[in-house]
């Protein structure tokens, strides 16, 4: 009864997610602190007033606050520049239905979010992996012409590497590519540059942000796509009816309109992150620099298997990675001090 490439596809498989017990959960890059608790006001605002109405389809209240918050980064935004999703996996499918057609080919580098591919097979397209530069940068097999090439990925900060590519480099990626470039900042709050302002200077590049890692929202499920206004209305086309709901909108405008919250609590990530990763290298491991929530590493002496399966023996959880062809590590989220402490010390008594 299925179409073929759906059988014949794996699907997408999240991090554990365990229930019925107690773990130090450093494996889905979620953010160790709760909430501003702005959000969970507003939230309760909404349950007050009642929930029998639907919400607001395009999230108006959303997206006049974002445009008021990016207007420093691009120039002469307003609310139609901003589409919302439910997560930005959301607006990643949104995206991939709008512009990919059956037969099609989706480029994206390697290694970096598995999700791509996914995404590629659910709409009977083909994937195309240019691995990355010694340096983390993409050289010119990620521009290459393709009469096939409908949509280009590129996650900026990396997953699993935490590595970013500088905005004027990806603004000649997007210059070269002959289809839209979709550059996905779910980490670019924990990095010291971003690309929004690229969207301004060229109609095919779409950057799309989440709420769930640099604003504690993972399981409000919120994200939002910036792109030039006729790029977003026939985006609108191919969304669902109402696929943000009234709670997650009203917790997600009170969450990016408390800045101060956000912004002490996305310093206090950053040095958690650069004292791990300091801690790692003195284990023996080999760390990415990283410029988002996670560092991935990879131990000289031990099997990165090995040390997930005894990590998750012993209550930590992290994410254990193999990329054909590239190789295998562990992507670590940044928790909380006495999280992060807690694992060294199980990591201490393994290597």
């Amino acid at each position: 009864m299925f179409r073929p490439n759906i059988t014949a596809m794996q699907g997408y498989v999240p991090g554990e997610q365990p229930r019925g017990m107690e773990f130090v959960k450093l494996n889905t890059n979620e953010n160790p602190f709760p909430c501003s608790p702005a959000v969970k006001a507003a939230i309760g605002r909404v349950c007050q007033s009642g929930l029998q109405r639907y919400p607001d389809p395009m999230a108006t209240a959303f997206r006049e606050r974002a445009a008021e918050l990016f207007k420093h980064e691009v120039p002469g935004i307003t609310p139609d520049w901003i589409l919302c999703g439910n997560g930005s996996d959301d607006i990643l499918t949104i995206v991939t239905r709008s512009f990919v057609a059956p037969g099609g080919l989706i480029r994206f580098p390697r290694p970096s979010y598995i999700l791509y591919n996914t995404l590629a097979a659910i709409q009977g397209a083909e994937s195309e992996t240019v691995d990355f530069k010694s340096d983390w940068t993409l050289g010119s097999a990620f521009t290459a012409a393709n009469e096939r090439l409908q949509l280009a990925f590129l996650p900026n900060p990396n997953s699993p590497t935490g590595t970013v590519i500088a905005p004027d480099k990806v603004a000649k990626l997007a210059a070269a590519l002959p289809c839209p470039l979709i550059v996905d900042e779910a980490y670019a709050d924990f990095a010291t540059t971003n690309c929004l302002g690229l969207v301004a200077e060229n109609e095919r590049v779409i950057v799309t942000r989440t709420l769930s890692k640099s604003y504690s929202l993972a399981g409000l499920r919120f994200g939002f796509a910036v792109a030039q206004p006729q790029i977003i209305e026939q985006l609108i086309k191919v969304k669902d009816s109402y696929n943000c709901d009234s709670l997650s909108i009203a917790g997600a405008t009170a969450a990016i309109d408390d800045q101060a919250y956000f912004a002490k609590t996305r310093d206090a990530i950053i040095a958690t992150r650069e004292r791990m990763t300091g801690a790692l290298r003195g284990l023996g491991f080999e760390c990415i620099d990283s410029q988002a929530n996670f560092v991935w590493c990879r131990h000289g002496k031990r099997e990165s298997r090995d040390l997930y399966q005894q990590l998750k023996d012993a209550g930590v959880l992290v994410r254990y990675m193999n990329y054909a062809g590239w190789g295998e590590g562990l992507r670590i989220s940044v928790g909380s001090d006495e999280q992060c402490d807690l694992l060294l010390a199980k990591l201490g008594g393994m290597v």
